[in-house]
């Protein structure tokens, strides 16, 4: 499951503590422009004991490569072994508006990291000249001074799974082909190829088999019960109304909003187009009305145990390796064990 960045961590740790016990695998911490999520996790770290930590995600541009690299290593070491890194690109809003540095080269940005990190937790000097990222600077660059060095501690593990929030094209036969998982959004797994099928195919035919299968961690809202039929899952995947306007509508500007363009491929043209203009105008609760139905639902996992066994089938036959849930309701630990007892 993923926590909010924007609630209440301390509330979110008890909850986290509840779930471990009830058998959640891994709980993901968001950043975006909130408290530093590294600080978050460390304190995850010691406050519990099996549950696996996950950055989800920091991004590549407000700490440099060796950075993260080293972050993800002391982690993995705090936690004793249970820290996945989730690397992202975020968008030039928040990473020239918040953090002042040139949005510049994404996708060849992320690759850099991941090797960087790779290099780094396998304790090799690290000599690296990338697209996006040159280490030592280069002849010319900063005092001249500048050597090769390798990371001082033994880590933990020198393969600590990296995940990629990739959206579209490129970045997701990148990821494919590069990174332990992928962290997609939006995904439904009936129809998730119309979007990203020829970008996935690709990227595994070229990927290395010593990466093993592509971890893919996917899901959204979960409410189980014959009372969340009809009526009743219409009123939970309304929740979700909200948030799904936020990033179609609002995230990016008008001529780039890459979640926009997911909703389109997904064959909602012209409900995107509409939930933009109404939300870059200010009506966003009339925005939120607008986001299909058939989009929330193929998007979440709400309804009767038959039914939401049935969608899991489908997740698994997606490729669907981690199940990222949110409860709904006031008991989420119900809720996970109802889970866990469908997937047996």
């Amino acid at each position: 499951m993923m926590i909010n960045y924007s609630g209440d961590f301390h509330a979110d740790v008890a909850s986290v503590q509840q779930l471990e016990a009830a058998g959640l695998d891994l709980v993901w911490v968001p950043e975006a422009y909130s408290f530093d999520s590294v600080s978050l996790m460390g304190y995850l770290a010691a406050k519990t004991e099996t549950i696996q930590i996950g950055a989800g995600i920091l991004n590549t541009y407000s700490r440099t490569a060796s950075c993260i690299a080293q972050t993800a290593a002391g982690l993995d070491y705090v936690s004793g072994g249970r820290f996945v890194l989730g690397l992202g690109a975020s968008g030039p809003q928040v990473i020239e508006g918040f953090h002042g540095v040139p949005y510049e080269k994404p996708m060849a940005r992320i690759r850099d990291y991941i090797d960087i990190c790779r290099m780094v937790w396998r304790r090799e000097r690290v000599i690296h000249d990338g697209t996006a990222v040159q280490i030592p600077l280069p002849e010319g660059q900063g005092t001249g001074l500048g050597k090769p060095l390798k990371l001082i501690n033994h880590p933990v593990r020198p393969d600590i799974p990296i995940y990629w929030a990739s959206l579209m094209g490129l970045s997701v036969t990148a990821t494919a082909r590069h990174a332990d998982g992928w962290l997609p959004i939006f995904f439904d797994p009936e129809k998730f190829h119309t979007v990203w099928g020829d970008e996935l195919k690709k990227g595994t035919a070229e990927r290395d088999t010593s990466l093993g299968e592509l971890q893919i961690s996917a899901g959204g809202l979960v409410a189980i019960g014959d009372e969340f039929a009809g009526d009743g899952a219409t009123s939970v995947l309304d929740m979700a109304r909200p948030s799904v306007a936020l990033y179609v509508g609002g995230m990016g500007a008008r001529d780039k909003n890459f979640y926009n363009t997911i909703c389109q491929k997904y064959g909602y043209v012209d409900e995107a187009i509409e939930i933009q203009d109404l939300y870059l105008s200010g009506n966003k609760q009339e925005a939120a009305s607008k986001v299909p139905a058939e989009m929330l639902a193929g998007t979440n996992l709400v309804g009767p145990a038959g039914f939401v066994k049935e969608r899991l089938a489908c997740y698994r036959e997606a490729g669907v390796t981690h199940l990222s849930v949110t409860p709904v309701g006031n008991d989420p630990v119900k809720t996970v064990e109802q889970l866990r007892s469908l997937l047996d």
